[in-house]
């Protein structure tokens, strides 16, 4: 029984983790319309490629799609995964 709660941490701290960078994405982009951190705002929201898979097209002859995944993280995004491992911890 133990082995499905520790299963659920892991599903849990990841959803904390993408929550942080979604929202650090989206206070990143934020700061880059105020004028407060005009001289930073450059840095904080400039992105580091990780990972970029391109896109494969799949036509199945009913159906054509199009699957692809990229990760291009930015400094506030880091932060907010920072904080929201400090959270997940303290939860």
């Amino acid at each position: 029984m133990t082995s499905s709660k520790k299963g659920s941490g892991y599903g849990l701290l990841a959803l904390f983790l993408v929550t942080g960078a979604v929202l650090g994405g989206i206070l990143g982009e934020l700061i880059t319309t105020s004028s407060t951190f005009y001289g930073i705002a450059p840095y904080l929201v400039r992105t580091f490629p990780i990972f970029d898979l391109p896109p494969v097209t799949i036509n199945l002859y009913v159906i054509k799609f199009a699957v692809g995944f990229a990760v291009y993280p930015n400094l506030i995004s880091l932060l907010g995964m920072i904080i929201a491992l400090f959270l997940f911890r303290r939860f």
